[in-house]
């Protein structure tokens, strides 16, 4: 007579919620390493500039081949890890970044210091592309907000990052030494990410491997695009609107963009329960209004002290706008996940590249109070575009 195996559910159970657990773990660990790979890079520039013996123009040119590495790897980061799997092509990226850093640690040629700043920024939007679209299927299959949290994990991977590279140059340990260490220590969280790497999207392999944002794809990727550019002037624009504007002494002029960096880590580490209270289209308007009112608080009283209360303010209401977007990406039908998570990522860069740019532009014409303001006021269009979202 046949027993009943009545074990064999709850065991199917409990390999299900492993499964999703290195899952989860997985993704988080890829946005760390996004983080801190980031922030391994940041105190290499000033090397870079001097080994090099580059002008301020020149750096600016070595620099824009970051983002057209960046940009010419993510339309199709997406294609490749829905035929390929999710694997080697995080793989293929991580190996990008590990081989590229000790090139741009040491090398004094224009040659090789644009062949690895290019592979560089190759590596880093293909693994920040396909750690998107990862974070996407696993955050669907959990039935739950988690894109915020996955996020905060970058945000805390570029602080982390930032002070053990400046904490080991400090030691007196070489740049090229130093390097070293936190590639092993990428490898090393890589190793630990790999069991829980999804082996693809499940969207299949057919249909284009790049195609032009359309319809709701690229309202989102507009919004990617105005918050990125706001992000990227609370890095490259803060510093000089409090020593100019302000009157801060240089020394604590970075305060502006800790302030930021905080209170958006902060915001994103926090993110997932927020958006679950207030769903995402509110955390999208609320984000947008806070963030406007930040620099509207910044520009218009005449304080440093103001300043920082503002970028603070700027810092949480970014904090959870980006990773709703993704989530939408996600979740719209216009147009494959796999293409449309890329097409929003790269409009999200060209924010980060072009935007400081264009914020110069408009401050040498109308000057810098007047650019802040113009930025609040297209994050008043987030917000207002936020109302009708389908998130």
């Amino acid at each position: 007579m046949p027993t009943l195996d009545l074990t064999a559910p709850a065991a199917r159970g409990g390999a299900e919620d492993r499964a999703a657990g290195r899952q989860r773990l997985s993704t988080r660990l890829l946005f760390l390493i996004v983080g801190i790979a980031n922030a391994t890079w940041a105190p290499l520039v000033p090397l870079v500039k001097a080994r090099a013996g580059l002008d301020a123009a020149g750096l600016g040119l070595l620099l824009l081949t970051f983002g057209i590495g960046s940009i010419l790897a993510m339309p199709s980061a997406g294609a490749a890890a829905s035929r390929l799997g999710f694997r080697p092509v995080l793989l293929a990226g991580t190996l990008a970044l590990g081989l590229a850093l000790p090139v741009l640690a040491t090398a004094s040629g224009l040659v090789p210091l644009t062949g690895a700043l290019l592979l560089f920024g190759a590596g880093m939007g293909t693994v920040d592309c396909v750690m998107n679209l990862q974070a996407v299927a696993v955050e669907r299959a959990g039935g739950r907000p988690m894109m915020s949290g996955f996020h905060g994990l970058y945000s805390l991977g570029c602080i982390l990052g930032a002070l053990i590279a400046s904490g080991l140059l400090a030691a007196g340990i070489g740049a090229d030494r130093s390097v070293l260490l936190l590639v092993a220590g990428l490898a090393s969280l890589f190793a630990a990410s790999w069991p829980g790497i999804l082996p693809a999207d499940g969207a299949g392999g057919g249909g284009p491997a790049f195609a032009l944002p359309r319809g709701p794809v690229l309202v989102l990727g507009l919004l990617c695009f105005v918050v990125f550019l706001t992000e990227g002037s609370a890095l490259d624009w803060s510093a000089v609107f409090l020593i100019q504007q302000r009157g801060l002494d240089p020394a604590w002029a970075a305060l502006g963009y800790a302030a930021f960096s905080v209170t958006m880590t902060a915001g994103r580490l926090a993110g997932d329960r927020i958006v679950a209270r207030l769903g995402r289209r509110r955390v999208v308007v609320l984000g947008g209004l806070l963030a406007a009112a930040g620099l509207a608080l910044s520009v218009l009283v005449p304080a440093w002290e103001a300043a920082l209360a503002g970028y603070a303010l700027v810092g949480a209401g970014c904090a959870n706008i980006v990773p709703v977007l993704f989530t939408a990406a996600g979740r719209q039908t216009a147009m494959p996940a796999r293409v449309a998570v890329p097409a929003v990522t790269t409009l999200g860069y060209a924010g980060v590249l072009a935007g400081p740019a264009l914020i110069g532009f408009v401050a040498q014409a109308l000057g810098l109070p007047a650019a802040f303001l113009i930025v609040a006021a297209l994050l008043l269009g987030v917000a207002a575009a936020g109302r009708s979202l389908r998130v």
